[in-house]
């Protein structure tokens, strides 16, 4: 009889783990406001557990199981080639962790060496229309919102029960299928799913610190101005003094040199995402 028991358990606890979904949707972005034609696709998934979501990069996931085993293959002083991490660039390093029970939406993202983490204090009021089409093998019904100083229009279906959907967008009475904002700045498109063992555990190099979003806002325009100050010397974002990017030309190089060849780095990529998902 206890073996019975420990192999019905064993078949419990398989069944609650297979209830794991992840959704895999494709996001399509124009991140630099000076060049609309510059536009950025990547993959992000939505894990959905009995207890909470979790939207983040797949190049972001990639990139620090990079880190990872660089950090713990180096005896915590690892190092990576630059062409390993251009392989896992990304434009969607923040991650959007939803808590069913307590209906709480928590932002984190990185400035820096450092996370910052904030719960979203502004509703998602949609509007429902009855409008309907068909989406790949999905019915999907229309619904539209004003949030961040954009204006989305989503599809949702009820075939897939999860009032959830990518980015901080849920709340409907089904998955959402797509959302995009009316400008074509934005989408989210909804392209596969699959069950999974467990939702993703994302790497939390740095310190993370939970803010107001207003606290939040204001780093991020201090990063926008003086990115160095936001980094530890030798730079690194986070992983400064246990994972070192390297790329050719060998170890003599001026620190001066590295650090401004990194400002400048850093510059350009702010300036190219001068039209960010969030406009207000």
């Amino acid at each position: 009889m206890k073996k019975i028991g420990i192999i019905a358990l064993a078949l419990f606890m398989q069944h609650i783990s297979a209830q794991n979904n992840r959704f895999v949707y494709q996001v399509t972005m124009k991140p630099d406001a000076e060049n609309k034609t510059d536009i950025k696709t990547e993959n992000a998934y939505l894990d959905i557990s009995a207890e909470k979501s979790i939207f983040y990069s797949e190049n972001r996931y990639k990139r620090d199981s990079i880190l990872q085993k660089a950090f713990q293959g180096g005896g915590g002083r690892g190092s990576v080639s630059r062409e390993q991490m251009e392989g896992v660039r990304t434009n969607i390093n923040y991650s959007v962790e939803k808590d069913k029970s307590s209906q709480k939406t928590t932002f984190k993202d990185r400035i820096g060496r450092d996370i910052y983490s904030y719960e979203e204090d502004r509703p998602l009021n949609w509007k429902m229309s009855s409008e309907t089409t068909k989406i790949g093998d999905y019915k999907v019904q229309k619904a539209t919102t004003d949030f961040a100083g954009r204006k989305w229009t989503a599809w949702f279906t009820t075939d897939l029960p999860y009032q959830d959907g990518p980015y901080k967008f849920g709340g409907l009475p089904g998955l959402i299928v797509k959302v995009e904002d009316d400008k074509g700045e934005y989408s989210f498109d909804l392209m596969k799913n699959y069950k999974i063992g467990e939702i993703a555990t994302l790497n939390q190099f740095g310190n993370t610190l939970k803010v107001k979003r207003a606290d939040y806002l204001k780093q991020q325009e201090k990063y926008k101005t003086d990115p160095m100050s936001f980094m530890q010397s030798g730079g690194g974002g986070g992983f400064a003094g246990t994972v070192r990017v390297g790329g050719r030309g060998g170890g003599n190089q001026n620190p001066a040199d590295m650090r401004k060849r990194m400002e400048e780095r850093v510059k350009e990529e702010i300036k190219k995402n001068s039209n960010p998902i969030e406009l207000q």
